[in-house]
């Protein structure tokens, strides 16, 4: 479960448990089918055994974050990881691959982050269009505003000038490079995004932009009890 700190604020189970239900639905409605486990309750998650460890141990399932800022609909991300490998099992039989599902409302920001191992293709899948932004890193992890930013849309190559927006419409995806500086949010409704990358750590692999002050895993107050448990708590993690 994620620990709670008295500098930030808490995002109640009931608010999540909303998210969820509404993440779910917009599935439907777009015709994506998610596994079984989705559904579960915190009861059947109880009962699973160890053939379902590769789902714990890889933190496969729902996500949700308001990056520690207290205002989902503004900064926030409900995802759904499908498949991952996990990063200390790289070389061997384990998956070098992660596929995820992210549900980004509209003018919901995710926040300007770049990562240092993971290379993404981030893919608008149905719904309205995807702003991503692109920078490169500075020298001292702020914003490049001058150096243009090499991008690849769809397979095409191109330099774009820092601070670039590039809309991507259904069907249209992006490549992130490592240490790219991107954020995004949707446009004209609720945009349904498929995420394929390396192997996913949002433990270690994350770098946001140290002035906007978030962070990626929420602390929650359990008002209620969940409907669904996060990819953490199914994994056991405190």
């Amino acid at each position: 479960m994620a620990t709670t700190s008295e500098c930030r604020p808490q995002i109640p189970r009931s608010e999540v448990n909303a998210i969820l239900q509404r993440a779910a639905a917009f599935c439907r409605e777009m015709n994506f089918h998610l596994p079984p486990f989705a559904y579960w309750s915190p009861e059947r998650w109880e009962q699973a055994g160890p053939e379902y460890d590769e789902i714990r141990r890889n933190r496969l399932g729902w996500d949700v974050t308001d990056f520690g800022k207290g205002d989902f609909a503004r900064i926030g991300l409900a995802l759904f990881t499908i498949r991952n490998g996990h990063p200390e099992a790289l070389g061997e039989t384990d998956k070098t691959y992660c596929e995820k599902l992210l549900i980004v409302e509209q003018h919901q920001v995710t926040p300007y982050h770049y990562h240092r191992k993971k290379m993404e293709d981030i893919i608008c899948r149905a719904g309205a269009k995807l702003c991503v932004q692109v920078y490169n890193p500075a020298a001292d992890d702020s914003l490049d505003r001058e150096r243009p930013v090499a991008v690849s849309v769809d397979g095409r190559r191109s330099e774009v000038p820092a601070g670039t927006i590039i809309e991507l419409h259904p069907g249209e995806s992006i490549t992130l490079p490592s240490f790219q500086y991107h954020q995004f949010w949707a446009e004209g409704g609720t945009s349904l995004v498929g995420e394929v990358s390396k192997v996913n750590d949002d433990e270690q692999d994350n770098s946001f932009l140290p002035e906007l002050g978030v962070g990626r895993f929420p602390d929650i107050d359990d008002d209620v009890a969940p409907l669904h448990l996060l990819c953490w708590e199914c994994a056991g993690d405190e």
